[in-house]
C-alpha cells in the first residue's frame, strides 16, 4: 500500500521522494488540514510523455506533465488544483502550476480531429491513458519513485531511433500526421525517423480524406513550431512522403518538379532549393518569420507558364508583400535584416554554393545605413512645406543609395 502523503511529505529527508511526490503531498497536507475528507489511498501521479522521453535521450527537460490516476475533477479541485481544461479535465498545481491531467480514454465518433468522445474515471488505467498518444516514444511514464512505466516499447524505439505509432488507433486524429512530421524535424539531428508502418498509417489518413479537416489554426500551429526546430525541411519532407503536402501546403507541393535554370540552380528542382534554403536559414539560426519567408520565396515558379520552363519571368510579382516589408526598413531595422538573411538563405540553397560568396548583404547594409542618415536641418527646410519636405528627404535618400552603388561592384544572380 503507498506511504500516506502526509508521512511521505514528512520523511522528504531521506531522500527516497521525487519532486512531484512531494508536491502532491503537500496539496494534500494542506487539503487534509483545511478538513476536507479526501480519500487517497488510490490516487497515483505519474509523469508522462515528453519529459520522460527527453530524460531518457539526455535531453534539457523543458516541461513536465503529469497523470493523475484513480481520483475524480471534483477530488483535485478540493485539493487546490485550478480547472484550466476545455475539452477534458486538466488542472494546475497549486504550488508548481504544472498540468495535472486526469487519465482517460477516447472513442472515435465523427470525422476530424474534433471527432471523439472522452470517458474520465478513476478506473481509467495509466496504460488505457498512454495507449491514447501517438508516438511510443511519447507513451512512457515514471511513478514516484522514478519507475519507468513503459507498456509499448518507447525505450526500444528511442533506441533504434524510430518514431513508431502506438496503436491502430493512430488513423482517428489526423493532427497526428502534422505532430509526426514536427518531431520528425525535432529528431533528425538524432538519426530518428518515421517507421515504415507509421508512414503507411499517415497514408491512410490522407487517403480517407481526414486531412482535409484540419483546421488553418491548428495547421499553422504545428508549422510554426516545425519552423522553430533544428531540422525545419525534414517537417515538409515527411509531409510530402505521406501525400499530405499536397492538401495542406499544395502550394509548396506544387513546387517539386518545377524544373530551374541549371546556371544558377545546379539542384534544377524548386522544391529541391527551396528546402535547401531553408535548411540554410536553419543552419544559420534564423528565425521563424525568416523561415517562413524562405519557404514560400519562390511560390510564383509554380505557376509560371510551362512553356517558359526553366525560366520563371515575372515570378517575382508574388513576392510584392517582402518587398512592402522592406519600406519598413527605416522604423524597423531588424525586419530588413531578417529580409536579407532570408535571401541569402535563397542564393546560398543551391547545391554546391552553400560557402558561396554573398556581398549583398554588406551592400544593402551599407545602402540603408546611407540612407538612413540623411536628415534636413532647420535650415534646408526653409521654403519647404507638407509633402514637399518628404519629397527632398525621399530624393536625397536615392542620392544618398546611388552614391553607394557607385562605390561597390556587388555581385549579381537572378
Amino acid at each position: 500500500m503507498p506511504q500516506p502523503l502526509c508521512s511521505a511529505h514528512a520523511n522528504a529527508s531521506d531522500g527516497t521522494r521525487t519532486r512531484h511526490d512531494l508536491s502532491v503531498a503537500t496539496a494534500a497536507c494542506a487539503a487534509l488540514s483545511a478538513g476536507v475528507s479526501v480519500n487517497m489511498r488510490t490516487m497515483r501521479v505519474y509523469l508522462v510523455g515528453g519529459a520522460v522521453r527527453d530524460r531518457l535521450l539526455g535531453l534539457p527537460v523543458r516541461e513536465r506533465d503529469w497523470v493523475v490516476v484513480g481520483t475524480t475533477a471534483e477530488e483535485l479541485v478540493r485539493l487546490g488544483y485550478e480547472p484550466v481544461g476545455r475539452e477534458f479535465p486538466v488542472f494546475l498545481h497549486p504550488v508548481t502550476h504544472e498540468e495535472y491531467a486526469l487519465a482517460r480514454q477516447e472513442r472515435k465518433v465523427g470525422p476530424g480531429y474534433r471527432g471523439f468522445t472522452t470517458q474520465f474515471a478513476p478506473t481509467v488505467t495509466l496504460e488505457e491513458d498512454l495507449r491514447r498518444r501517438d508516438l511510443t516514444i511519447n507513451a512512457m511514464a515514471e511513478d514516484e519513485n522514478g519507475a519507468l512505466i513503459d507498456p509499448y516499447g518507447g525505450k526500444a524505439d528511442l533506441a533504434a531511433r524510430r518514431l513508431r505509432h502506438v496503436s491502430e488507433a493512430f488513423v482517428e486524429d489526423p493532427v497526428r500526421i502534422l505532430r509526426v512530421a514536427r518531431f520528425a524535424a525535432r529528431f533528425a539531428g538524432l538519426g530518428f525517423r518515421v517507421a515504415d508502418e507509421t508512414l503507411a498509417l499517415m497514408r491512410r489518413i490522407v487517403a480517407a480524406g481526414e486531412a482535409r479537416t484540419l483546421v488553418p489554426e491548428r495547421i499553422w500551429q504545428e508549422t510554426e513550431r516545425a519552423l522553430a526546430e533544428a531540422h525545419p525541411q525534414v517537417f515538409f519532407e515527411t509531409l510530402r512522403a505521406c501525400g499530405a503536402l499536397t492538401v495542406i501546403f499544395p502550394e509548396i507541393n506544387a513546387l517539386f518538379g518545377v524544373p530551374q535554370p541549371p546556371r544558377w540552380h545546379p539542384e534544377i528542382d524548386t522544391g529541391v532549393h527551396v528546402m535547401l534554403a531553408l535548411t540554410y536559414a536553419a543552419a544559420r539560426a534564423a528565425p521563424v518569420a525568416v523561415r517562413f519567408a524562405v519557404l514560400t520565396h519562390d511560390l510564383g515558379k509554380a505557376q509560371t507558364p510551362r512553356a517558359d520552363w526553366p525560366s520563371h519571368h515575372r515570378h517575382e510579382e508574388f513576392g510584392v508583400p517582402l518587398i512592402e516589408d522592406l519600406c519598413d526598413a527605416f522604423r524597423r531595422p531588424e525586419r530588413f535584416a531578417e529580409l536579407l538573411l532570408a535571401c541569402e538563405a535563397d542564393a546560398r540553397g543551391r547545391t554546391g554554393r552553400e560557402d558561396a560568396p554573398y556581398p549583398q548583404v554588406a551592400y544593402l547594409g551599407q545602402a540603408l545605413d546611407a540612407a538612413a542618415a540623411v536628415t534636413l536641418s532647420e535650415s534646408e527646410r526653409r521654403g519647404l512645406e507638407g509633402a514637399e519636405i518628404g519629397e527632398e528627404i525621399r530624393r536625397r535618400r536615392l542620392a544618398a543609395v546611388a552614391a553607394v552603388k557607385a562605390r561597390a561592384t556587388p555581385e549579381a544572380a537572378p
